[in-house]
């Protein structure tokens, strides 16, 4: 019998959940084998949201650190001693062509701006590839990590937990059991950004000031495949997400989570047109204080036309649709922030993350209570990390939020964020990737990148 190492069979493993190769039959019945083997992971990007994808992998071994800033590297080395054993690095390309052969999978939480090139380093590398949300900063960044993801045939997830939860899943198998009939229209709102620190910035005057770049930062690669930009004060660590340049403000902190649901319950893939109906604050350089977006779905294969808006603002989000209550013959007040849905026996709600499925009506909550329907889709646990980790061991099926649909979520809020910076209507062409009414705007798709850091245009060949 041929000797199976450990990389290989993890490779294997892999491939069996994915479900892009039959396996030889000397494979057969070796799950145990990866239950008792530990993968080993690189991470890239060591602070903040990297927390979230460390406590995803504690059962396995971290064996590189890569961040820009060395403050960052061992942020968490209290919490998980086991990464002070881990090599580091300042730059992943240089990570994946020295330890390329030692590593297994990695988890990628730096700035939107990189996450793409990061990503996609991996992938032709081989690896395995969890990636924070949003997947990406543009929609041809979204398009090819999907058609990465099936040249390399590796195991990918995107981080949005609520696609992990119980809810989500409950809330598509009442919809699929007609509990709610057709739904025409849905709406999603967060309040944010909120300017007074956190995620977000103070508020600033422009244009911004040139301020020291910090001991320990290698801000050109920070930068990564942006154009040389002086450093500001406010772009690292942590609130680079409210400037155009690195992220993509509230709608790309918030849409995977709080949309999460109505995008897979209602196939809400591939809007015709996408309008910017209000916005305010915001310039060129920082995103708005406030949006409302609204997208169209024609017919979507037994689903009819449906409208969907995005909303976000300050804390008194429901105020901004204040007719809704009335129209819909709502008894309650509208909640801080979620979804509603629009269903021909009634209005649904799910939360911020997704979650907490339910009638918003309470007595017709009661009755589909009543009706026991069975799990349908299997549930989740421990969250998007370890569901791809047990993926990646071949211990489970392909994560939920892999990029066969993290790529498409993606691409709608992007083409919110577009219609949000330039305000008006644009009509979309999904199948040929275009503007088609204001093709100047064309532009935003795929946003030019500096000498050293172009992936993936072959995979368009």
């Amino acid at each position: 019998m041929k000797t199976i190492n450990r990389r290989s069979f993890l490779k294997a493993g892999a491939a069996m959940t994915a479900g892009s190769v039959v396996l030889p039959e000397f494979f057969i019945g070796k799950a145990g084998a990866a239950a008792n083997s530990k993968l080993n992971i690189a991470m890239i990007g060591c602070g903040n949201i990297a927390s979230m994808a460390l406590d995803g992998c504690n059962s396995e071994n971290i064996v590189a650190l890569c961040d820009v800033d060395s403050n960052m590297l061992f942020k968490y080395a209290k919490k998980y001693p086991q990464i002070k054993q881990a090599k580091t690095f300042t730059d992943f390309h240089v990570m994946l062509h020295k330890m390329g052969n030692e590593i297994d999978a990695v988890c990628v939480s730096t700035p939107d701006h990189t996450h793409f090139a990061a990503t996609m380093a991996s992938m032709e590398h081989g690896k395995h590839v969890f990636t924070q949300k949003p997947l990406t900063h543009n929609i041809w960044q979204a398009r090819t990590l999907r058609k990465a993801m099936h040249k390399y045939k590796v195991i990918t997830n995107m981080g949005n937990q609520g696609h992990t939860y119980g809810g989500i899943r409950r809330l598509r198998e009442w919809y699929e059991a007609d509990v709610f009939g057709q739904i025409s229209e849905a709406h999603s709102w967060i309040d944010g950004p909120t300017w007074n620190g956190g995620y977000f910035p103070r508020k600033m005057s422009f244009p911004l000031s040139v301020d020291p770049v910090p001991a320990g930062l290698d801000y050109d690669l920070w930068l990564g495949p942006n154009a040389k930009t002086p450093y500001h004060k406010n772009y690292h660590p942590k609130t680079w997400r409210g400037f155009n340049q690195f992220g993509t403000g509230t709608l790309g902190d918030w849409f995977c989570h709080v949309a999460d649901a109505p995008v897979w319950l209602l196939d809400l893939y591939e809007p015709v047109s996408i309008e910017a109906e209000e916005t305010t604050g915001g310039n060129e350089f920082i995103a708005h204080d406030s949006i409302r977006i609204r997208y169209d779905f024609v017919n979507r294969g037994t689903k009819i036309p449906c409208t969907f808006y995005w909303h976000n603002g300050p804390k008194n989000t429901p105020k901004s649709i204040p007719d809704l209550k009335e129209k819909w013959g709502l008894t309650r007040d509208l909640p801080q922030y979620g979804t509603l849905y629009k269903g021909e026996k009634g209005v649904a709600y799910t939360n911020h993350r997704s979650d907490e499925a339910r009638f918003f009506n309470n007595d017709q909550m009661r009755e589909l209570n009543k009706l026991k329907l069975p799990e349908k889709y299997p549930r989740v646990e421990g969250g998007p990390v370890k569901e791809f980790v047990r993926a990646v061991k071949g211990e489970g099926p392909k994560p939920g939020s892999n990029f066969d649909y993290a790529a498409p979520m993606t691409e709608v809020m992007l083409l919110g964020v577009i219609a949000a910076r330039h305000g008006g209507k644009i009509e979309w062409d999904a199948k040929n990737m275009k503007i088609t009414n204001r093709p100047e705007l064309n532009a935003d798709l795929n946003e030019p990148v500096r000498k050293g850091w172009e992936y993936g245009k072959d995979l368009w060949s």
